[in-house]
């Protein structure tokens, strides 16, 4: 009875459909990151993961923020109505604010990117080759906006099943139009190129965009219609969606573009440090594409878990019950500490093996050895910086990832082009360091209750 009892509860369920989603998903992109690297090269996956820094920027623009406000105001609308049918055409009415505005975003920057692919790629990322990831690139934003919003719409109502199959749906048709594409070019003998890595990642989207909508055609419609809701409302509704989403936007922004500085900055200085363009891209590649699959491929079990506490630590924050914040903070730091220590075991017994035999690199094997011990502190900093965004405190959270952040810029525009690599991997290791303090520190009056 107290099993059926805890199946029941939203955030249990909705934990478990989404890391199963994020298990398998990360499993499938593991195989994928393999073959990429076994049929592209090292070199050229380092040029493919140099798009990543751009796509982040676009998505932290257009769709990430509006898809954590669609979220936040369908659920307060579903649980501040009195009747169901007023809660959910508030609802509907946020999901349209929501789509309209990201849409717009998404043309906008997806203009921009095509027509600026050149200097994006020549002044921001520093390599000519990839103007035409770019320019593909730019058609996977509007269909990412929309499902995006369509799973914050789902999020907000603690359904987390469509999002988690859409999640899945798109990466299914992503690796299978690669590997469909592989197979044309191989009859042709043609090599297959990172162009044809984003040409996946395209259809993945349109794939995702289709699961959204096709499950939403199922949704109830209403007796009365959703946009007289909008009409009656529409500018405090507006006003209220905006004030969410601009710092948030804001806030997002900024941490990516200093996500990508840092990304952009390691194969300059490692060319500094005395690499050819080739081999600074070489490794990159392998840092990023091989090694970093590898030792993120657990966050799935803790970012499913964070997407759905926000909401929950919210609820309690509101309802002042210290007593659960308490209790939320400690299990989640016990929690992630340890599935760190676990994986850090894992990680450090078979990461040799993994370089060696999986990925055919040597290299990849010592990175992730080497990497291995941020696993506790990656898990413990994702759980309390989604606890401290539910209490409301966003803005503290990005003052951490900053300073973070800065502290692994500084290593290496100052250390790597002295020391290499290496001395990326140690910045990374403090800077985790400091957020966990920082976390914990920040969140000491809630754990004293």
């Amino acid at each position: 009875m107290r099993l059926s009892k805890l199946f029941k509860n939203p955030l249990i369920t909705g934990t478990l459909f989404m890391s199963a989603a994020g298990v398998i998903s990360r499993l499938i992109g593991f195989f994928y990151r393999i073959f990429l690297s076994r049929t592209i090269g090292a070199e050229r996956l380092g040029i493919y993961q140099l798009i990543a820094p751009v796509f982040s920027i676009c998505f932290a623009l257009t769709a990430s923020s509006i898809q954590t406000a669609i979220s936040k105001f369908v659920g307060d609308s579903i649980g501040s109505c009195n009747t169901g049918e007023c809660g959910e055409r508030r609802a509907r009415a946020y999901l349209i604010i929501g789509l309209v505005l990201s849409c717009v975003l998404s043309l906008i920057t997806g203009f921009v990117v095509y027509h600026y692919a050149d200097f994006i790629a020549e002044r921001f990322l520093g390599e000519a080759r990839c103007a035409p990831l770019l320019v593909l690139l730019t058609y996977s934003l509007l269909p990412a906006c929309i499902h995006s919003c369509i799973n914050g719409y789902y999020y907000g109502k603690k359904r987390a099943l469509v999002p988690s199959i859409c999640q899945l749906m798109e990466q299914v048709v992503r690796v299978c139009g690669v590997y469909i594409i592989y197979l044309v070019t191989q009859e042709k003998c043609i090599p297959l190129s990172p162009t044809h890595a984003v040409a996946g990642l395209v259809m993945g989207e349109f794939a995702g965009l289709f699961t959204c909508l096709l499950a939403f055609s199922f949704e109830p419609k209403l007796e009365k219609n959703t946009v007289d809701t909008l009409r009656q409302s529409s500018g405090p509704m507006f006003r209220m969606f905006l004030g969410m989403v601009i710092p948030l936007t804001l806030n997002r922004l900024t941490v990516s573009v200093c996500n990508s500085l840092e990304n952009l900055l390691i194969p300059k200085k490692l060319m500094a440090f005395g690499y050819s363009n080739s081999d600074a891209l070489s490794i990159y590649g392998v840092l990023t594409g091989m090694a970093f699959s590898i030792i993120l491929f657990p966050n799935v079990l803790t970012n499913s878990l964070s997407v759905l506490l926000l909401p929950s630590v919210s609820e309690a924050h509101g309802q002042k019950n210290l007593e659960k914040i308490a209790d939320t903070i400690k299990k989640a730091t016990l929690l992630g500490l340890l599935l760190g220590l676990c994986f850090t075991i894992l990680f450090l017994l078979t990461g040799r093996f993994i370089g060696s035999h999986i990925f055919h690199n040597a290299l990849a094997g010592v990175f992730i050895r080497r990497l291995s011990f941020l696993c506790p502190l990656m898990y413990i900093t994702g759980l309390l910086s989604s606890i401290l965004q539910g209490l409301g405190h966003a803005g503290r959270v990005l003052y951490v990832n900053l300073l973070a952040c800065l502290m692994r810029i500084g290593m290496i525009l100052f250390l790597v082009p002295v020391y290499g690599i290496g001395a990326y991997l140690w910045g990374m290791l403090f800077s985790y360091v400091f957020t966990t303090i920082a976390c914990l520190w920040l969140l000491r009056a809630y754990r004293k209750v």
